[in-house]
């Protein structure tokens, strides 16, 4: 044993050490993989027991500062070295820019990449809110796996959709079994049993849909039980669910970064939600804006955002009231045609996008 590094060109059982290999392409290698002499290959069976990883949990990555695209890649490329289970592929927000549509295990991992690029990388990124992959079988038969909500087909070629859920088991003190399982019913889960460890302690065990559990539950968790419920959770299985696609329209115009999938019985509650964090956070417009939730063509939510209104009678010291109703008439003629021209034209500051994210 020697404490320096040296060159040989044989690794034996115990032999700490790496291998220059020439590979140009970091994705052509994954952990798992047998690495083999060129003229053995052929006799060499690959070692059993491997698996690759497969990410529960899809968020947009983008960089705050659009010029860092190609800071992030490398950024992300890097990282993929020491981190098998993190994939990702180019995106493109027409409010956020270029960034990376990212596969990650959950959301500690999701934290966990977010940390690393800042502190390694000395990056700022906007994480969009997690999704989950859903399952879809078309009309035709073909089965496909969907990241993101650009990817959602027309519900007219869907068959049938699928969501993951998750096993979930929860430990807290007795007195707030209560609480735990009215959050857990309210996020769609559904009872197994329950284990008392002791006289004051008991494990909840669940089954819940895995879209409820990796955004705000645990927080919710915590504050329904005075901080003192734990909890741990891993994939079960894909179970069939009625999926839809949130839109989200500023003026009459989809937002694309703003769109989501969810299951039906929760489009309501997130829509609203998104359309009243729009109404506090966007500027005022010379017209009145419409802000409005929709799954299809049907409307499920909608907020009004009134319209900044210029006092045009400020310089009219006097005069009669005729002069002065025909400035209000001519001023609210003039809205009316920005109105019918300003549909889909509303500019949404790229800060708005982040706070509606962050809150929602």
């Amino acid at each position: 044993m020697k404490p320096n590094h040296i060159t040989t060109g044989v690794m034996q059982a115990g032999d700490i050490g790496y291998l220059v290999t020439g590979l140009k392409d970091i994705s052509s290698v994954r952990v798992g993989d047998t690495v083999a002499a060129f003229d053995q290959a052929h006799r060499i069976e690959p070692l059993p027991g491997y698996k690759e990883v497969r990410p529960m949990v899809y968020a947009g990555i983008f960089p705050v500062d659009g010029g860092e695209y190609e800071k992030l890649r490398d950024g992300i490329l890097k990282l993929k070295l020491s981190d098998a289970s993190l994939t990702f592929e180019p995106e493109h927000s027409s409010a956020l820019g270029f960034g990376f549509r990212c596969g990650l295990l959950g959301m500690l991992h999701l934290e966990i990449v977010q940390e690393r690029l800042r502190r390694e990388f000395d990056m700022e990124v906007v994480v969009t809110t997690p999704s989950v992959g859903y399952e879809v079988v078309l009309t035709d038969g073909e089965k496909i796996l969907i990241k993101a909500p650009a990817d959602f087909p027309d519900p007219s070629r869907i068959r049938e959709a699928f969501e993951p859920w998750a096993k979930v088991d929860i430990v807290c003190p007795k007195e707030y079994l209560g609480n735990v399982m009215a959050l857990v019913q309210d996020r769609r889960g559904s009872y197994v049993t329950t284990e008392y460890l002791d006289v004051s302690r008991a494990i909840l065990h669940y089954t819940l849909p895995l879209a409820s559990v990796i955004v705000d539950f645990y927080d919710k968790l915590k504050g329904v039980t005075a901080g003192y419920a734990s909890m741990n959770y891993e994939f079960l299985d894909y179970q069939l669910a009625q999926i839809v696609r949130l839109d989200i329209l500023v003026a009459e115009e989809s937002v694309e970064a703003l769109a989501t999938l969810l299951h039906e019985s929760e489009a309501y509650r997130r829509g609203k939600e998104i359309v009243e964090t729009l109404k506090e956070e966007l500027p005022k417009q010379q017209f009145v804006l419409k802000l409005q939730a929709c799954v299809g063509s049907k409307i499920i939510a909608s907020e009004r955002l009134s319209a900044y209104r210029k006092d045009v009678l400020a310089k009219m010291s006097g005069g009669d009231y005729t002069r002065k109703s025909k400035l209000l008439q001519k001023q609210k003629k003039g809205k009316q045609r920005m109105l019918e021209h300003g549909k889909g034209a509303v500019d949404i500051p790229p800060e708005t996008f982040i706070k509606v994210l962050r809150r929602n």
